[in-house]
């Protein structure tokens, strides 16, 4: 009995020798045995990094909310090869004699191409969304596509800034299709892979089919969505997901910038919140990502 209880002393120690401050606030004061094991039920896990509670996840998130939210957003005009006007010739839904016509209408009321051609009645909406996905180089959904309804925790106040939408997610898979109708917005690709783990593909629809959609989302119920201005401090911020974690009892966390919005994503156990920071798109002078055919070549229509 002896030999046993001093092995078993023995493997305690051994086990105290193997412990170490684990969490990834650099000051934390935090003595706790419990919350310097990561394995255990508290604290708050970020990426690669662990907190062992929620006040220092305030501390170490305020500093990353500041730098993120310092970040100036701006928009980078998408120049195709074709302009819009040569891919609806080239696949034959109008004529040399429409597009010339339509591009004296456009200069005549200083508008988009594409907007005389609809106006005139040469085009329809999904010609355009044909048009604008060879254009981007992928693939138009067909109208008998979007018929499903989708069951999505994603911010969608978020997804409706870009005029975009899930049209499926399978957490399971791992995957999302997600439509677009002018442009395919690669911040929204690039933080919805962030966050969520899967792959996004966009496609392009148009804008009777985006509202279509949008109508037939359904919001998960254990998620819901926070918006605020980011014309609060860091600290603010900062406190802000603080109060939420605790609410919630976050356990796992995600952080991102999505052009002018700063996207946190806060899980616990049974419940899931998504908190944006909207702040002001830098002023730079940006292209309409519309192009006209002009007797010098492609120009920018602004």
């Amino acid at each position: 009995m002896r030999l046993s209880v001093e092995s078993m002393l023995s493997g305690l120690d051994s086990g105290w020798k193997n412990l170490h401050w684990t969490c990834g606030l650099s000051d934390c004061h935090n003595k706790l045995f419990m919350r310097s094991v990561p394995q255990s039920s508290v604290g708050i896990r970020m990426g690669e990094t662990w907190y062992c509670s929620v006040d220092c996840f305030v501390k170490a998130t305020r500093n990353q909310l500041s730098v993120l939210a310092g970040v100036r957003s701006i928009d980078m005009p998408h120049i195709p090869r074709a302009s819009i006007g040569s891919v609806m010739l080239s696949k034959g839904y109008i004529t040399d004699e429409e597009l010339r016509g339509a591009q004296a209408e456009s200069r005549l009321h200083g508008e988009a191409l594409e907007t005389a051609l609809v106006r005139l009645g040469l085009v329809d909406e999904w010609h355009l969304a044909s048009a604008r996905a060879i254009q981007w180089g992928y693939p138009v959904l067909g109208r008998d596509r979007i018929s499903q309804s989708v069951d999505t925790d994603l911010p969608l106040s978020l997804i409706r800034t870009f005029s975009a939408t899930p049209l499926h997610y399978s957490k399971s898979a791992k995957r999302i299709l997600m439509g677009f109708v002018y442009r395919v917005e690669y911040s929204l690709l690039h933080s919805l892979e962030q966050v969520t783990g899967c792959r996004v593909e966009p496609c392009f629809i148009t804008p009777t089919e985006l509202h279509y959609q949008t109508e037939r989302l359904e919001a998960a119920r254990e998620s819901r969505e926070v918006v605020l201005e980011a014309s609060m401090t860091a600290t603010e911020m900062a406190n802000v997901v603080g109060g939420l974690a605790l609410e919630i009892t976050a356990r796992d966390a995600s952080l991102t910038r999505c052009k002018d919005h700063v996207w946190m994503r806060l899980s616990g156990k049974r419940r899931m919140v998504d908190v944006l920071f909207r702040g002001r798109r830098a002023s730079v002078a940006r292209k309409c990502d519309t192009f006209a055919d002009t007797g010098e070549g492609i120009r920018a229509v602004g």
